[in-house]
């Protein structure tokens, strides 16, 4: 759930009704995969990265799910898969476990992380932006917490 957390950039909601269909094809777990958000109706595009890959077939291995069930299955009967607020605790013994704050991270923590370095590497908003799902650019520049003089310098040194 960590690898996948992070690799996504997918919203709580959207992380933990996956199906196992979402990632995989037959046995195989996709190197990309495109799910609709359901904060936007709009299709979001990720890649799963080789740890990430081998994570989720460990876990489907383990845990024998068909194509159809959720790739991470509530044990309350009365709920299909993890709750928001289960995966929200899950994200704070994360942090707890790796000495930090966990006041300071959660499921958000997740989502912006990769978003965060792959903007401080490349600079490059509108990528981060489709990455992201963002309708808006400025949502983007919110989101990474940029001033938006500097994200308009950025893209002005851009060459198309």
């Amino acid at each position: 759930m960590f690898n996948l957390s992070i690799d996504s950039k997918l919203r709580g909601c959207d992380l933990v009704s996956l199906r196992v269909r979402d990632i995989t094809h037959g046995n195989q777990v996709l190197s990309r995969a495109m799910v609709i958000q359901r904060k936007t109706q709009r299709p979001v595009q990720f890649e799963l990265t080789e740890p990430t890959r081998v994570a989720v077939s460990a876990w489907l291995e383990k845990s024998h799910l068909r194509s159809d069930q959720f790739l991470f299955p509530s044990r309350v009967a009365r709920s299909p898969h993890v709750s928001t607020r289960q995966y929200a605790r899950i994200a704070h013994h994360w942090a707890e476990a790796a000495g930090l704050d966990s006041s300071a991270y959660g499921t958000h923590s997740m989502r912006r992380t990769k978003a965060t370095l792959i903007y401080k590497r490349t600079k490059n908003l509108r990528a981060v932006q489709l990455l992201l799902g963002h309708s808006k650019l400025e949502s983007t520049v919110r989101y990474l917490g940029i001033e938006v003089d500097d994200a308009l310098e950025i893209s002005e040194q851009t060459e198309i």
